[in-house]
């Protein structure tokens, strides 16, 4: 059966290029956010000593990022009234698996199939004066900018529209978001 949330947006792109900050500020002006489970996961298994890390066992950590947009996803009630924005959606886990060589199960791709948000994606692009390396980011500006074009490809091929964010202040960002809805 397929479940489209049309109030669930996801907000996506390579890594470094705002999400997080354009997601506090939707949060500040009254949106409802829904944080990226990646940093969640990197954190837990970096303070539990477990491998399910990207740069130790992708296939665990590809795993566990899959089945925490799963429960995220799940976790918004359907027909709610209120709007969402989620930073990065169950696609985006899809999208690692691929440009990391891992298989894309049937399971994988019936969720992904099936469990829908909005119609409309919001993709930011590489944006070299914010991108910063940290103890959970670790790709290189190059990395960076082929995962978002891997992103918007995963997206599109899925039947996603695509509407790709201008680089500006985060009021600017959000306030075309806003204006897109």
């Amino acid at each position: 059966m397929i479940l489209r949330k049309n109030n669930c947006y996801v907000i996506t792109g390579g890594p470094g290029v705002g999400k997080t900050s354009l997601l506090n500020e939707l949060s500040k002006v009254g949106y409802k956010t829904v944080p990226e489970d990646a940093r969640a996961i990197i954190k837990q298994e970096l303070d539990s000593g477990g491998d399910g890390l990207p740069w130790k066992n992708k296939l665990r950590y590809t795993q566990l990022m899959f089945d925490a947009s799963i429960a995220t996803y799940k976790s918004i009630p359907a027909n709610h009234d209120g709007i969402y924005f989620f930073d990065r959606g169950i696609l985006d886990s899809i999208c690692y698996a691929r440009i990391t060589g891992i298989n894309v199960t049937e399971e994988m791709n019936q969720f992904a199939e099936t469990l829908l948000y909005n119609q409309r994606v919001f993709i930011l692009p590489p944006w070299q004066a914010i991108y910063h390396n940290d103890p959970e980011r670790k790709q290189s500006w190059e990395e960076a900018k082929w995962t978002f074009d891997q992103m918007k490809a995963t997206y599109i091929q899925y039947g996603y529209e695509i509407i790709e964010v201008p680089i500006g202040t985060v009021e600017d960002r959000a306030d075309f978001v806003l204006s897109m809805i």
